[in-house]
């Protein structure tokens, strides 16, 4: 079953100290990075790369990766070069902009025992920022990777991404969170890691 829909939300604790911890209750959330969706959005590229890394990155240590895809029967699946490094993730066809409209994924959190919820994805001020919400509804802490979440304007993006700091959500690039996750450079995926943020950088 999925968790109780809260009547407020409560702001989070800092951001270090609840990403650090993440990992054990921690799952990947790839929102709707679908080839026609990623056409409009602005810089593609650069969020397909960053999105990749997240990707990757989530797969090294252990984090669950769930995509979602909107309406794939009219806007088609998701990018093939971003789903293949994930490929044994789980996939949820929706027609609401936020994932949680549907109870599917949030029961499926909840059965996973997920507790704080890692989001990359498109758009930014339509399923992010609803998708954001409808999680702390649901009592998941929540962290949007800032760089690699798009939108067709960037002033958007910036606006949606201000309110959900606001309401409690984490907003911090792909490298802050995942070296927040390894804590220090004895883990064991550190090198790998920092290897695939220098390919990334190129």
């Amino acid at each position: 079953m999925a968790r109780s829909r809260k009547s407020s939300v409560s702001p989070s604790p800092s951001p270090a100290a609840t990403v650090e911890s993440a990992v054990p209750g921690a799952a990947l959330l790839a929102l709707d990075l679908q080839t026609s969706l990623l056409s409009g959005i602005h810089e593609p590229a650069s969020l397909r790369a960053r999105a990749a890394l997240a990707l990757t990155a989530a797969s090294g240590l252990g984090i669950p990766v769930i995509f979602s895809e909107q309406v794939p029967a009219k806007l088609g699946p998701t990018d093939p070069r971003l789903r293949k490094l994930s490929p044994d993730a789980k996939v949820f066809a929706k027609n609401a902009f936020s994932a949680f409209a549907d109870e599917s994924i949030a029961a499926h959190l909840h059965d996973q025992g997920i507790e704080h919820l890692l989001l990359c994805g498109v758009e930014t001020p339509v399923c992010i920022y609803q998708t954001a919400l409808g999680a702390l509804g649901f009592g998941l802490q929540v962290t949007v990777l800032s760089d690699a979440v798009g939108a067709r304007r960037s002033s958007d993006a910036s606006a949606c991404l201000a309110a959900l700091r606001h309401a409690g959500v984490h907003v911090l690039p792909v490298e802050t969170v995942f070296y927040a996750l390894l804590h220090d450079a004895a883990h064991p995926y550190f090198k790998t890691f920092t290897q695939l943020v220098k390919s990334a950088a190129k």
